[in-house]
């Protein structure tokens, strides 16, 4: 997806806070949650986001690249992997 066709679809759907978040190369954010809810689009670099389930031994893991949309419900548990060339993405908050 590209850059203005995701601003359009966060203001169809309420996300009325957009921040671009940069993150360093091969850092790691541990389990934590947020009390929004997030959709964001990947400009550069690669990110591993890992859903935790509380009593699951199998987590969710998935990789995004450039292009790629990703959407984590406000409060859901979860880590962040950030590859080689760090991350950068424009995230919706709401």
């Amino acid at each position: 997806m590209h850059r203005d066709e995701f601003l359009a679809v966060l203001s169809s759907e309420g996300f009325d806070e957009v921040v671009t978040v940069t993150r360093e190369p091969n850092g790691v954010l541990d389990a934590h949650t947020h009390p929004f809810e997030a959709k964001a689009l990947i400009l550069e670099g690669k990110l591993t986001i890992r859903t935790i389930h509380t009593g699951r031994t199998n987590d969710n893991a998935r990789t995004y690249h450039a292009g790629d949309v990703f959407h984590l419900a406000a409060n859901t548990e979860h880590s962040e992997q950030y590859g080689p060339e760090g991350v950068s993405y424009l995230v919706g908050r709401k």
